[in-house]
């Protein structure tokens, strides 16, 4: 008796809203679930939050390595700098410059018509900081990196702390500890 008191409960609108409902809650579990970039920070480093809306900066360069394609992008304060010359004829970065570098592993186009590499799985994302009051000890500049993990789209900061990527850098100290150049447009 009470089977036949589900059943009939279940009829077709019922079980079309508990399947909507399912599905949003899936939704909202996936959702939940979604790493929040906004916590991550490099130990007694950088926070990513220090970087927010880096994916509207600007390009400064492309590179390519055997494996990947990376775009380098700057803030505001440091395309303007790049564009003024910096850091041609000793000219500095002002303060407040800020530099991204999105990193993906590379794979062959299966669409172009000839053969071009293109992205595919991040690899790294990589933020520079240029602060002389608070990175004065690595030449007014502050580094983080993050590593993705491919297979759960996660991202762990690498390194320990806001100088982790000073010592690279200082193969370029004369160009003002940046590697990339602007290049003409």
């Amino acid at each position: 008796m009470l089977r036949n008191s589900i059943v009939r409960v279940l009829d077709g609108k019922t079980i079309a809203a508990l399947a909507i409902a399912a599905a949003s809650l899936t939704t909202v579990g996936i959702a939940l679930a979604a790493q929040d970039r906004s916590t991550l920070k490099v130990p007694n480093g950088l926070a990513f939050s220090e970087f927010k809306g880096y994916e509207d900066w600007l390009p400064v360069a492309v590179s390519q390595t055997e494996t990947g394609l990376k775009v380098i992008a700057a803030n505001p304060v440091m395309m303007k700098a790049y564009r003024g010359g910096v850091p041609g004829d000793g000219k500095h970065f002002p303060d407040g410059s800020k530099i991204a570098k999105i990193e993906w592993m590379s794979k062959k186009s299966t669409e172009s018509p000839y053969f071009v590499m293109v992205p595919d799985t991040l690899k790294s994302l990589s933020f520079i900081e240029r602060n002389s009051k608070r990175f004065a000890s690595t030449g007014g500049w502050g580094y983080a990196q993050f590593q993705n993990d491919a297979a759960s789209d996660t991202l762990t900061p690498f390194g320990n702390d806001a100088a982790c990527g000073y010592s690279c850098h200082t193969a370029v100290k004369d160009k003002d500890y940046i590697f990339t150049a602007y290049p003409k447009r």
